[in-house]
């Protein structure tokens, strides 16, 4: 039988091949973390997620082996994208997270991942079951990767790599056959360095790692269902879908080399003009889906009432008469006074 540490190598170099570019093993065991996530949950810090307080979420969790029974290793990935380009906001458009200017890997990572358990099946005789997570699997990613040894969290919640910053995306290949683990990796935090808590434009970052989802832009924007708190509206300024802010500012990324992306806005008088089955041809491969139509003009609304000239009012206007969703009709008629108030001091 081939040796367990060369079958792990392989597989490592197989990943790097397939475009990941971190790469670490851990146990299927409860992270250290997890009564901080119990703590958190009890606080109310997850906003509107209530699905991330279920019994099975916590379950998995608790116990990463309970999603694949059997389990006795997961290979913890990194898969990485570009980050946001470093222009001024234009007037009537808006910023979107830079992750969401491609397509969603939700969809592109799940393929490379059974491709590479595929590989693993050519390496050794002995069978063995797996189980791709990307994401939306009921694990602590990020605590995984620090017990992979691919970094470390910091005060952003971001996991950070001393080489490639956070502008990467976590994915799982949980298995069955036993690989030797890798060493965790040692907590660097972030020292005396508060960039990304005195950066945030709503204060949703705490001292010890800790996020306020209640007033994170990020949830506001897309996993938020509910109408946008008024007094919250300013601080989105032009995101209109997620925020890198935390991200731009930290000095880990300013190391790393990735290009920028170049498409990470979107015209909102043109977004909000999107009929159902319009906004579904667009964004149904995007992340954006994620936030939904309403939740997309709802954002826009906001923006636009940050940064709208007069030319956006008679659409304004139109949504004001004739808007069937009562939320969304508020979020134009303060947008149009808004704009208004700068038009008309």
């Amino acid at each position: 039988m081939a040796d367990p540490v060369e079958i792990k190598n392989q597989l490592k170099a197989e990943a790097l091949r397939l475009g990941f570019v971190l790469a670490g093993v851990t146990l299927p065991l409860q992270t250290p973390h997890f009564p901080a996530y119990e703590a958190w949950l009890k606080a109310g810090l997850h906003a509107g997620m209530a699905y991330l307080g279920s019994e099975r979420a916590l379950t998995g969790r608790r116990d990463p082996a309970s999603l694949l029974p059997g389990c006795r290793s997961i290979l913890v990935l990194a898969f990485p994208y570009a980050p946001p380009t470093p222009v001024p906001p234009r007037p009537g458009y808006g910023k979107i997270a830079a992750y969401a200017a491609g397509p969603d890997y939700h969809n592109t990572l799940p393929p490379r991942l059974e491709r590479l358990a595929c590989f693993l099946q050519t390496l050794t005789p002995q069978p063995f079951a797996w189980k791709a997570c990307v994401d939306s699997a009921h694990l602590l990613e990020r605590d995984l990767a620090v017990q992979a040894g691919l970094g470390w969290v910091g005060r952003n919640t971001c996991l950070i790599h001393p080489r490639l910053g956070s502008w990467f995306f976590l994915a799982e290949l949980m298995l069955t056959l036993e690989l030797p683990p890798d060493l965790p990796y040692t907590d660097h935090f972030c020292g005396a360095c508060r960039r990304c808590i005195e950066a945030c434009p709503t204060g949703c970052l705490g001292e010890n790692r800790q996020l306020d989802a209640r007033r994170c832009l990020s949830y506001l924007t897309i996993e938020n269902r509910e109408s946008i708190p008024p007094e919250l509206r300013p601080a989105l300024k032009s995101q209109v879908f997620g925020c890198d802010i935390c991200q731009t500012v930290c000095p880990w990324n300013a190391r790393s080399h990735a290009a920028p992306t170049c498409d990470n806005e979107i015209d909102l008088l043109e977004t909000i003009h999107l009929s159902p089955a319009e906004f579904k041809t667009r964004y149904s491969a995007t992340p954006l889906q994620r936030a939904r139509r309403r939740g997309l003009l709802r954002s826009a609304f906001a923006v636009l009432g940050n940064s709208g000239t007069a030319v956006h009012l008679p659409a304004l206007e139109n949504f004001v008469q004739y808007e069937m969703d009562p939320e969304l009709r508020e979020a134009a008629a303060w947008a149009q006074d808004q704009i208004r108030r700068r038009i008309n001091p």
